[in-house]
């Protein structure tokens, strides 16, 4: 029997998030965006994505330690949590090879 991996609840609620299409494309372009983080109004405009709508979805990536808020002003600025996106593609990748791959794609 396995031994019970502690990481996996948090990385589990992480993909849970990133399973919807809206909230996968918003954590692209916050990605992509400046490091102080991307206007939620512009997050908005560039996906169409209506402000109700638009909120649900950040607030489930932030509660997946995916996204972080920021206030400037009236303003609420997002920007990735790269700690946690780096830990979660690590997670996927550490036992690559592990079984004797001989694939020549595999890492």
């Amino acid at each position: 029997m396995m031994s019970p991996d502690p990481h996996l609840p948090t990385f589990a609620l992480c993909f849970k998030s990133l399973g919807h299409p809206a909230r996968l494309s918003i954590l692209r372009l916050v990605v992509q965006g400046p490091m102080e983080g991307t206007p939620a109004g512009e997050i908005q405009a560039r996906l169409a994505i209506p402000g109700s709508t638009l909120s649900h979805h950040l607030a489930d990536l932030a509660q997946a330690g995916l996204i972080k808020a920021t206030r400037q002003g009236t303003t609420l600025r997002y920007a990735a949590c790269l700690e946690r996106l780096k830990a979660l593609t690590n997670y996927l990748w550490e036992d690559c090879c592990g079984g004797g791959c001989r694939d020549s794609n595999c890492l």
